[in-house]
Formats: C-alpha cells, structure tokens, sequence
C-alpha cells in the first residue's frame, strides 16, 4: 500500500488533489483508516493516477476524466481512444476559436492606430524628448528599491518584466515590479525634479548596480532621457539603455476592493510560516515548476491561522510560501497589515505607516 504523500510524489499530483479526487469519486482510496481518515492506495492504483494527472494536465474534462478511467480499468482501450480524439477535436476547435478572437483584436487595434493616426505613410523624425532630472534621497531611493526588487521576473516570455518600472511624474518616483504571480510597489518623493513625466523599465542588472551605489545618507541624482538611464550617487555612476517594452498598467492591477485588514507581528509569522504546516510539492499550471503554499486563515480573535493539510475555510487565502516570506521580509518592518479578500483575491502586505509601499501575492486554487 503506498500513502496518499507517496502517491502524490510518484504520481505528479498533489495531496489536495488527491483528497478532492476522492472526494469527486474519481480516484477513490483502496482504504480509508478509520481512526485517522488516513487513505492508503494499492500499488496497481500508481498508474490510474498517473494516466489522471496527465489527462488533467491536458484539460480534459473531469467527467470525461472519470470514463476514461473505468474504461482504463476494464480494458476497453477503445472507449479511450475515442475519449481522447473527442477532446483533442475539442481542444482543435478551441485553438481555432482563440486564433479567430486574436484576428480580431489585431484588427481593432490596428483601426485604433488608424484612428489615433498612429500610422504615418512618411517617415519622419520622431521629436526628441527632453531629459528628465531629478534628486533623491539616496537612503529612501534604496529603501525604495530593496521594497520591489524580490518581485521582478526573470523575462522569458515576457521580457518587459525581466527588471524595475521607474515611473517619474512630477516630485513622485513610483517602483514597481511584477513577475505576474506577485507585485510590489514603492514610492519615494523627490528633492527636486526638472523635465517631463517619463517611464522606462530598468533591467534588473542595472537595477541591481544602482542600489549598489546608495547609502544610508547623501542624495542620488536620476536623469532619464529617451531610453537611457543614468544613476549618480555618492561621486560614482551607473547607467544604461531600458526594457524596450511596455510595462503593465500597474495602476490598474492594484486597484483591488476592500478586504478583511489583520495586524500581524512579523517575527511570530514568519516563523509560523517556516515551521507550520505547509501543503508541499504543488505545481504552477503554467510552467510546471513545484512550490510549497501557505494557507492562511482568519481567526475569531482577528489573528492569522497559519494552516497546511486542513480543510481551508472560504476565508482562507492560499500563497507560494517563498514569495509570502519574501515580501515579509522585503517590507522592512516588525509589524504589517495583511489584507485577505478571500480565496480568489490577491493577498496584500501593506506597511501601517506608508500606504504607497506595498506587495500583492496571487492566490493559489485549492481544489483539484
């Protein structure tokens, strides 16, 4: 007999899927303990799970799941395949149907261009854009930066995500960074400012080389002209060409309704989260790297329950564990607010004293 974790190593699937395939009738344990509502799986069932979560992993559906498996079990190889070609012609169809929607928008975007006469038959000399300076203080710069750098991605198929949104408008410096499963945004007001409002992403080198020249006092001189950015503090320099993609609309993605506001001390968190239960080996649909997540769920005293292999309640909220301790480490203070709006909605670590400073962490679905 093998354990539902041991099922879940071999197989591919996690222990929460496994409980709610269960729960669906779809994959149900040869035994259940009695005492402990442990399952327990036979040997032969190794396969049945591992023909489930590559079904799964192809977005069959799971009632079609559950027919290809009992045809799988009595050996009617037939049923399967026909199963299969059903919901490859489905997935065909949608591939289609996704290709027909991209025409369109392409279309209205290139009748938006038109329209906005964004199309110019003449090529002619784009105007220069005048230089933007401005001053800051270096210790705030880097406060500032240490708050988002955690969150930048690492590019791939998003490139304009490989680095830091410097976005500077008038006496405001705004940081932003996203990997698209967390965010987190800083701000930091200017000493003095001259020229336009402008945005260029930095590359994460040369982000990382600019905190490299600030210090805990002094000012720090950021000059931003076409797509070169410069840093000089402290008598030394840095500087670079940026991203040449557009940055998400983070203004947008923040805007997020009110949720339930929990006060948390971050010490105690952080070590509720190391050395409490934790749902181990979950795996991102999207590049099927593995993770460990943290459940957390309010409690009736206004506290946080840090819960793993529990039945999570429709408060709980479900995050990569790393990137939970990492923004309560990039936040820089003992004691934070986290905003939970539920199961589907972002997890928000928020500082008390500085509502401009913040992180988003993506939930995480539970069910199977």
């Amino acid at each position: 007999m093998r354990s539902i974790g041991e099922l879940a190593r071999d197989s591919g699937l996690t222990v929460s899927a496994l409980r709610f395939y269960d729960g669906a009738g779809v994959l149900v344990p040869a035994r259940v303990d009695p005492l402990t509502g442990y399952r327990w799986y036979e040997t032969a069932q190794l396969d049945d799970a591992r023909l489930l979560a590559r079904l799964r992993r192809a977005g069959m559906p799971l009632t079609d799941v559950r027919l290809v498996l009992a045809a799988w079990a009595g050996d009617d190889t037939v049923l399967v395949r026909e199963l299969m070609e059903a919901h490859l012609r489905r997935l065909e169809r949608g591939l289609a149907d996704a290709r027909d929607a991209f025409s369109a928008i392409r279309a209205l975007i290139e009748r938006f261009d038109r329209v906005e006469h964004r199309e110019n038959p003449t090529v002619t000399a784009a105007p220069s854009t005048p230089a933007a300076r401005t001053t800051l203080s270096s210790a705030a710069l880097a406060a500032a930066l240490d708050s988002v750098r955690f969150a930048a991605g690492t590019g791939g198929e998003l490139p304009m995500l490989a680095g830091v949104l410097f976005d500077l408008d008038g006496g405001e410096l705004h940081l932003v960074a996203t990997d698209r499963y967390r965010m987190a945004v800083a701000r930091t007001v200017a000493d003095g400012h001259d020229g336009p409002a402008v945005r260029i992403t930095v590359p994460a080198a040369l982000t990382d080389a600019m905190r490299a020249l600030l210090g805990d006092d002094g000012s720090a001189r950021l000059t931003v002209e076409g797509d070169e950015v410069t840093l000089e503090a402290g008598g030394r320099r840095a500087g670079g060409t940026g991203l040449g993609h557009d940055f998400p609309d983070y203004r947008r993605l923040t805007r997020l309704p009110a949720g339930l506001r929990v006060a948390v001390d971050v010490p105690a968190l952080r070590d509720a989260v190391e050395n409490g239960p934790v749902r181990e080996g979950e795996v991102r649909e999207s590049d099927g790297e593995r993770f460990d997540l943290t459940v957390l769920t309010p409690a009736v005293d206004g506290t946080l329950t840090v819960t793993g292999e529990t039945a999570p309640g429709p408060d709980h909220v479900a995050v990569n564990r790393a990137f939970l301790l990492q923004a309560l480490s990039a936040a820089g203070r003992d004691g934070l607010v986290l905003e939970l709006g539920g199961p589907t909605s972002p997890l928000a670590v928020r500082r008390p004293d500085d509502e401009h400073t913040f992180s988003l962490l993506m939930p995480v679905r539970l069910d199977g």
